[in-house]
């Protein structure tokens, strides 16, 4: 079974992440919205760079975690392949602190696919399914 997935809206482009446990389906979350950018097989974890973000519940701590992947990847002109997530709830507060790791942006080198501009709340949904987690929304292209 895939950690993640892609699926076709009318304008834009969906992701869902899966996991055993609700930091690997953010981790795999992530790896969609970069696959949607760029080819990951070509993308050699050389850094890591430290991410964190807070949000009232699942589904803003999902679009508040690709949001600020989406803005470091712009800011230090990087692409990612490979993110390790850990969230805890402090109070009524989650708490996510990250890592992605991933490479300088070469055009020359890097098979570019489609620009992200944002991740939304169009059809969000954070749920445990069975015995997996499922962290899906749409993307701003």
């Amino acid at each position: 079974m895939s950690s993640y997935e892609l699926f076709e809206t009318t304008a834009d482009v969906g992701v869902r992440g899966f996991g055993s446990t609700l930091e690997e389906a953010f981790e795999n979350a992530a790896k969609a919205m970069f696959s949607v950018m760029v080819d990951l097989s070509g993308v050699k974890e050389e850094r890591e760079v430290e991410v964190s973000c807070e949000a009232f519940d699942e589904e803003g701590l999902l679009v508040e975690w690709l949001n600020e992947l989406l803005a470091l990847s712009s800011i230090e002109k990087m692409v990612f392949s490979s993110f390790e997530v850990k969230i805890d709830r402090e109070d009524d507060v989650l708490k996510l602190k990250g890592v992605a790791r991933g490479e300088k942006l070469d055009p020359g080198r890097h098979n570019l696919k489609t620009e992200v501009k944002a991740a939304t709340y169009s059809m969000i949904k954070v749920v445990k399914e069975g015995d997996r987690y499922v962290a899906q929304l749409i993307l701003d292209i």
